[in-house]
Formats: C-alpha cells, sequence, structure tokens
C-alpha cells in the first residue's frame, strides 16, 4: 500500500517539476486519496469500484466474485483491462448488468481517452452512468462492445507487431518511433509506448488475443517474449528497462 502511495506521490511531484500541475493540484490529489487494506472495508460503501490487478482471468474473477459479496448492491464494478473478455469476467457477479469496462490509457493523468466496455449483460444505465462520470473527469469516452483486445489495444498491438517485424528486417530501429510520431502525428512510437505500458503488459496481450482467438496474426514476437524473460519490463521498479535500454537508444 505505502509503494502504491509513494509512487503515486512521485509522479505527481514529477508534473509539477515538468509544470504540468500546480503544487496545490498535487497536494489536493493526494488528499482525496486514502488507503485501505481491509478488502471488505474499502468496497463496503463505494458507488463504484475500478479494479486494475494485472491482467489475469483467474485473478480478475476472483476479485469481481469478492466484490459481489462485498460491494452494495447498486455499486458499479468496472474493470481496467484491456484486453480480457468484460462478459466473462461478469459471469462470476451477482449483477452482471452492472459490470463494465473502464480502460484507461497509460499515462492516466494526461490521457483523455477512456474506453468504455459492454459486456453482453451489460445494462443501458450502467453504461450511461460511466460515460457521465468519464465526461466530468474531463475524459472523451470511446464505447465498444466487448470483444477480443476491444478497440484500443488491438490498434496498438497491430501498430507494435508491425514495427517489430520492422526491427527483426533490420528495416530501422529507434527511427521507427521518430516516423511514427512524425508521419502519423503519434505522440510517441511503437516502443516507446511499450516501455510505459510495460513490455510484460504487451506480452500480455497478446497472449489473451492469441488464446481467445487463436490467429497466429496475434502470436508475440520472439524477441519481446526474451526480453519479459531476461527482466525487462519497461519503465517500471525492479525492471533492466526495456527497447530503450536495451538498444542503447536516447529518447527525443
Amino acid at each position: 500500500m505505502q509503494r502504491g502511495l509513494d509512487r503515486i506521490k512521485k509522479y505527481l511531484k514529477g508534473s509539477v517539476e515538468r509544470q504540468k500541475i500546480t503544487e496545490k493540484e498535487s497536494t489536493d490529489s493526494v488528499n482525496r486519496i486514502t488507503g485501505i487494506i481491509d478488502f471488505e472495508e474499502a468496497a463496503r460503501e463505494v458507488d463504484l469500484v475500478i479494479e486494475a490487478v494485472p491482467e489475469d482471468m483467474k485473478l480478475k474473477k476472483e476479485i469481481f466474485l469478492a466484490l459481489a459479496k462485498s460491494c452494495r448492491g447498486e455499486a458499479i464494478l468496472a474493470s481496467n483491462t484491456s484486453t480480457l473478455s468484460i462478459t466473462e469476467i461478469a459471469s462470476v457477479s451477482d449483477r452482471p448488468e452492472k459490470v463494465i469496462g473502464m480502460h484507461f490509457f497509460n499515462p492516466v493523468q494526461f490521457m483523455k481517452p477512456v474506453e468504455i466496455v459492454k459486456g453482453v449483460l451489460t445494462s443501458e444505465d450502467t453504461i450511461g452512468s460511466i460515460e457521465a462520470l468519464a465526461l466530468k473527469l474531463d475524459r472523451i469516452p470511446v464505447i465498444v462492445k466487448d470483444s477480443p483486445g476491444f478497440a484500443s489495444t488491438r490498434l496498438g498491438v497491430s501498430l507494435f507487431l508491425e514495427a517489430s517485424q520492422m526491427l527483426e528486417e533490420g528495416v530501422a530501429s529507434k527511427d521507427i518511433d521518430t516516423g511514427a510520431r512524425l508521419f502519423y502525428g503519434h505522440r510517441m512510437g511503437p516502443f516507446e509506448t511499450c516501455d510505459l505500458v510495460g513490455l510484460d503488459a504487451r506480452l500480455n496481450n497478446l497472449n489473451a488475443l492469441y488464446q481467445s482467438t487463436s490467429n497466429p496474426k496475434w502470436a508475440a514476437p520472439l524477441l519481446l517474449k526474451q526480453l519479459v524473460a531476461s527482466g525487462y519490463w519497461g519503465n517500471k521498479p525492479g525492471s533492466n528497462g526495456g527497447y530503450y535500454t536495451f538498444f542503447g537508444l536516447e529518447k527525443d
């Protein structure tokens, strides 16, 4: 718990130093957070839960089963999953009509889109409530149906897979990212994005897509699997780094 709170404070401090937010905004953000380690106590009186555990279906089902027992009947249960089926997650809940995907994008404090994923049994009232919340948070809601990878992950990993193939073919390395920014106006290229979201997370995305579709186009690149196995998980604590570290590249 404390490690998570410390990371939030570190990110906010960096945002203040880069003049993205003010010192007061940073302090106010910290003051709005209450850390609770007792699951039932944390869930008992809430109107909305946004689950953000790793992309593991078994783990997510365990969380949603526990939430069904701990939350009020009116509470909406959302998942921040970027790949896994909302319908399957909802299958263990006592309120599948109130289970929905609410997928934020990294870095969350700056990225405007929120992908709202409708499961087979998600009600229109639930969708409307989450859409209204996204707008209140000054985000841009993007509503999609439940399908493997939804819209954002399928688009993101498609670009990453093509970039990985070009990397393996020796077409370019860092200039692939430069081209993505200059040719298409992307804020970050596919490898810088992968370093940000995590190589392990990207591998989980691809594995989940491959398992749910059996389509070989979603097979993870060998280099990605080797890097993750070697402790290169991206820009996160305990990692050896990411693509930029491995190839000795400097960010622009």
